[in-house]
């Protein structure tokens, strides 16, 4: 039996891997509709390679010249959220894969749940921004979520058949990123070149310097939160520079379960689209002869402030994740087109969280709303910083 899929972020790292499954189980699985930003050529090459029946790309801008290249194919492109939701909403798909980079990811993954269909979770945004209504919407709609970030597919998999009222704390792993023994006194001469070279994964631009503040793991530790309905004190991160040991899970006789793999976000993919069931997949075994050694430490909450900022806004709730998941957007990207040093991106999430005034979430709009909010006052304070 064919699966039908809608992939959400065709042209990044996820979405390519995700191709990359497909195109290793043609007989299982079919792309009937993509969508991507601006990354065109890539998408064209998608496009004519899967025959999806629908696309949707950022703007007119994109779309009009991809339409003309495209016009001996029997595809629909759209652009912006109604391009975006038209995809999310096509009646025949059945999953998912929201691998969108950001907070661009909410609403056509709110679309895809509302349409009925079992959601391949990459974008962790969704449930940072507005965990508590995502969850509520897949629980009125029937819809599962099954993560996709290798992490959180680790636990999916620990928790699998075990009990939940045994369960005493989930433990993300986290690698460190590139800049894990560098001493503060140099992080502001770091550059983006340097950001980026990360040891293990080969990811997007952004999450991989969002690794290298651990940003990435505090947002995390949010999609937990919301993901396995568990409190914010009973989820934990530990450094562990090998990537081999995805996440691990405790329960309340002290017994601690281990996932651990080839650092492939191929397998977490696979497992997401095909669960129950596990696909033969071209993975390398992992040979832990040859691993030899793998080893564990607490994060340094000093050298990486924004995983307690993290913590800080899971506690505060409300709107205040969302602000820290913009703040932390505009700063990145700033960062990454050399407006600010490195260190300058912690300074302005703790800016923005510190002038937000939290307000309950009980709407998209009231999410949407923060986050505009929080972009501005991100940007008001690089404006200042640089003066």
């Amino acid at each position: 039996m064919t699966t039908s899929i809608v992939l959400f972020g065709s042209t990044g790292s996820v979405g390519v891997n995700t191709l990359r499954v497909v195109e290793t189980f043609p007989d299982r699985f079919q792309v009937i509709g993509l969508t991507a930003w601006t990354n065109h050529r890539l998408l064209e090459r998608q496009i004519r390679r899967f025959n999806p029946r629908v696309v949707a790309v950022a703007d007119e801008q994109v779309a009009g010249p991809l339409r003309r290249r495209c016009r001996d194919l029997k595809v629909t492109i759209g652009c912006g959220i109604e391009g975006m939701t038209r995809v999310a909403s096509m009646p025949e798909a059945q999953v998912a894969v929201s691998a969108i980079v950001g907070a661009a990811g909410l609403i056509p993954t709110l679309a895809a749940i509302q349409s009925g269909k079992q959601i391949a979770l990459a974008n962790k945004e969704t449930l940072v921004m507005a965990g508590e209504l995502v969850m509520r919407a897949a629980r009125a709609r029937g819809v599962a979520i099954i993560p996709v970030d290798s992490e959180h597919s680790a636990i999916f998999q620990l928790l699998n058949g075990q009990r939940r009222q045994d369960l005493r704390r989930l433990l993300l792993t986290a690698s460190g990123g590139p800049l894990l023994r560098l001493p503060l006194a140099r992080q502001a001469r770091v550059t983006p070149e340097q950001a980026l070279r990360h040891p293990n994964w080969k990811m997007g631009p952004k999450i991989t310097i969002d690794s290298a503040t651990l940003m990435n793991k505090g947002l995390e530790v949010i999609e937990a939160r919301w993901l396995f309905d568990v409190e914010p004190e009973r989820v934990d991160v530990v450094i562990h520079p090998q990537s081999i040991v995805h996440s691990l899970v405790e329960y309340q006789d002290g017994a601690m379960l281990a996932q651990l793999g080839m650092p492939d976000m191929r397998g977490p993919i696979a497992y997401a689209l095909s669960f129950p069931e596990r696909l033969a997949l071209p993975i390398p075994s992992l040979d832990l002869a040859r691993a030899r050694s793998l080893t564990f430490e607490r994060p340094n909450r000093k050298q990486f402030p924004c995983l307690g900022y993290a913590y800080d806004a899971l506690r505060e709730g409300g709107t205040m994740p969302a602000v820290l998941n913009a703040a932390n957007e505009e700063a990145v990207w700033a960062f990454l087109d050399h407006r600010i040093p490195f260190p300058t991106i912690s300074r302005v999430i703790r800016s923005a969280m510190k002038a937000h005034d939290v307000k309950p979430v009980y709407e998209v709009a009231d999410v949407m709303a923060a986050d505009r909010w929080a972009r501005e006052k991100a940007r008001q304070v690089m404006r200042i910083s640089r003066t």
